[in-house]
């Protein structure tokens, strides 16, 4: 069972929400939540908010038969929305831009555990060595 929620248009850079989305991916939605509500950014409370309502729309449809506990943040994605631009007054009559960024997020919530990604190993190709390769012979 799977199941997801969106939010778009979160006043907040998707650089900063990123730094807390990290802290949850993966997680069981219980351990999320109760690691959001002792996060002191601003984002943890909209992502707490949306873990809710993702875990909400799983019970939706299963039609009540879902176990809570037993759900995983399986997929937790946050892109940049659309950013504002504003100005600011600066010295002489200039004025600066300012970008206010916005952020789309969209968790994916499910009954079965993700997958962790196997690293895969570098071959590195083997370097000649000083010892591997022969002293030129001196010309007497």
């Amino acid at each position: 069972m799977e199941a997801s929620a969106t939010l778009r248009y979160l006043r907040i850079t998707p650089r900063k929400v990123r730094a807390v989305a990290d802290l949850i991916r993966g997680k069981k939605v219980d351990l999320a939540l109760r690691q959001l509500a002792y996060v002191e950014k601003r984002s943890a409370l909209p992502l707490a908010k949306l873990l809710r309502s993702a875990v909400a729309n799983a019970d939706q449809a299963a039609k009540g038969q879902l176990d809570a506990d037993a759900l995983f943040v399986r997929g937790l994605q946050v892109s940049q929305g659309p950013s504002l631009k504003r100005f600011m007054p600066r010295a002489m009559g200039r004025a600066f831009k300012v970008m206010k960024k916005t952020s789309h997020i969209v968790i994916v919530v499910s009954d079965e555990k993700p997958a962790k990604k196997k690293r895969r190993a570098h071959k590195r190709a083997a370097k000649p060595t000083a010892a591997a390769t022969p002293a030129p012979e001196p010309k007497a």
